[in-house]
């Protein structure tokens, strides 16, 4: 009878810590959060030395100054067992210092320190899953100085996705620490209908590969292009916001898509207002890389401070237009030529109105003029009284912002 006393104790104990932190800070990720996640180019070849060079190279290159905030360790980091208290610990050959030593460097740097686990037994890699240990690996998260946990979805058979995604944020949520939740679930269960009381970012679709389109098919699970994850799911724009965020997955800009893709790329992950988490090389990325990853007018639409995610207006002649509205009556807009030749055409603004129902936002041209600026140059190119000429090279991007002319 003592035993079960105790039992029933600790349960309400764990309640009580936990409802006492009520929601989640939303205030962690007013804007889409951005950073840096070793999946997409190392997989799970990681280590200290790897991520120690990477937070270096982040500061040095400048993309902590541009924004870039988020040293995130995807799957790869642990060891294969729990140690004998149960708790998660950091591959030893891998990881010698440990990972609180490791996150004491990311944050001696200025950078915050991210990790990836899994809602189910096993990760996705086959290592220690979070399943019935939810609030002690929330307590070491909070023990190494973790800032942001990736939550993925594998090896979750009988898991109810929103629970299992509930139980992890109360047991963060007890730690007391501030610490930003990214659920990996990748759509199946439309996370965007109940993610916002949970998380503060989740994915909308399967993993993202390094491909223009189309959809690539593996052993276990299929992977998808860049242009493939845009199409992938209409009306969810409403669900995205300060706070919380449609997360359209980590970015493949410098890994081995053209200059061109690489710029359309970057120019809808800040249209659709996603997590910028860059996934390349960042020690030996070339320069054109790091500037279109630093390009301040395009960061600036993304971190824009209403927080709206942007729509697509037209496709006509397979060039895309999408619209995003922006603070102070601005506006960000991307022409995309999806061809597979270049193409030219006019755009007459006086024809257009252009209209967003959900945010009570609109621009009639007839009425009022706006200067047009070609945010990838830096370069004011006319404004909305003249037609808008436009040259797309293949899979290329003219990434304007509209400013009302005084």
């Amino acid at each position: 009878m003592k035993t079960l006393k105790k039992i029933s104790f600790v349960f309400a104990l764990l309640t009580i810590i936990s409802n006492s932190y009520g929601q989640k800070p939303d205030s962690l990720v007013l804007t889409p959060p951005m950073g840096w996640n070793s999946w997409n180019t190392f997989k799970k070849s990681i280590n200290e030395q790897l991520i120690k060079e990477t937070a270096d190279a982040m500061v040095a290159s400048g993309l902590l100054a541009a924004g870039y905030e988020y040293l995130i360790l995807d799957d790869g980091w642990s060891a294969l067992q729990r140690n004998e208290e149960g708790k998660l610990y950091g591959d030893p050959e891998k990881f010698p210092s440990g990972m609180k030593a490791l996150g004491d460097y990311i944050h001696s740097k200025g950078l915050k320190f991210g990790i990836y686990n899994c809602a189910g037994d096993k990760t996705c890699g086959g290592f220690p899953g979070s399943r019935g240990h939810e609030y002690m690996d929330a307590r070491t998260y909070a023990e190494w100085g973790v800032d942001y946990l990736k939550y993925d979805w594998c090896n979750t058979k009988n898991l109810n996705a929103e629970g299992a995604y509930q139980t992890m944020a109360n047991a963060l949520n007890a730690t007391g620490r501030p610490i930003v939740f990214s659920l990996c679930e990748w759509g199946h269960n439309e996370p965007w209908k109940w993610g916002k009381d949970i998380g503060h970012l989740w994915r909308v679709t399967g993993d993202i590969d390094m491909q223009w389109d189309g959809v690539i098919k593996h052993k276990k699970h299929e992977t998808f292009g860049v242009w493939a994850i845009i199409n992938m799911h209409e009306g969810i724009r409403e669900y995205s916001g300060p706070g919380h965020w449609n997360d359209f997955d980590m970015l493949e800009v410098g890994n081995g898509l053209t200059d061109a893709e690489d710029r359309s790329h970057f120019a809808m992950w800040a249209i659709l207002a996603s997590p910028l988490i860059m996934g390349n090389d960042l020690r030996s990325m070339d320069q054109k890389t790091l500037e279109i990853l630093t390009n301040k007018e395009i960061i600036a639409i993304n971190q824009d401070s209403l927080g709206i995610q942007g729509f697509r207006l037209t496709n006509e002649n397979n060039i895309e237009i999408w619209v995003k509205p922006l603070s102070k009556d601005a506006w960000a807009i991307s022409f995309v030529n999806l061809n597979e030749e270049p193409y030219s055409f006019d755009f007459n603004w006086l024809k257009e109105k252009i209209s967003d129902d959900i945010n009570k936002r609109n621009i009639d041209f007839q009425n009022q003029t706006y200067e047009i600026t070609d945010v990838f140059k830096n370069k004011l190119i006319g404004n909305t009284k003249e037609s808008l000429e436009v040259t797309l090279d293949v899979h290329d991007v003219l990434m304007i912002k509209l400013v009302k002319k005084e």
